[in-house]
């Protein structure tokens, strides 16, 4: 049930044949009946000009630096904030955890 079925070789398409028969005999009509000939083709449209690079003044460094560095300053103070909290959680376990194991072993010593 779970094995693949694989087609007997002499039913396998090789690598060289296509499935898809070739498309002989056909003839298309042409596109109109009018026999004329060819006039010249239209000019091609000039490229837009490219746009210009990117330029970067002073001002729009100073700004960019600033905004990196507060960026920088904001995930580091929600990631050490997030450690804090995770250790202020793990001292507080381990203080319950303490708590309790004395509270099991001496019951009588209250």
């Amino acid at each position: 049930m779970f094995t693949p079925k694989i087609p007997p070789p002499d039913t396998a398409p090789t690598p060289g044949t296509s499935l898809v028969p070739p498309l002989t005999g056909l003839v298309h009509p042409p596109a109109c009946t009018c026999h004329h000939t060819p006039t010249a083709t239209a000019p091609v449209p000039a490229a837009p000009p490219a746009r210009p690079a990117v330029r970067f003044t002073p001002g729009s460094l100073l700004v960019a630096a600033a905004g990196g560095t507060a960026v920088v300053l904001v995930v580091g103070t929600v990631l050490v904030s997030m450690l804090l909290a995770t250790a202020i959680t793990a001292a507080s376990v381990a203080l319950c955890a303490v708590v309790l194991r004395s509270l099991v072993n001496r019951p009588n010593n209250r």
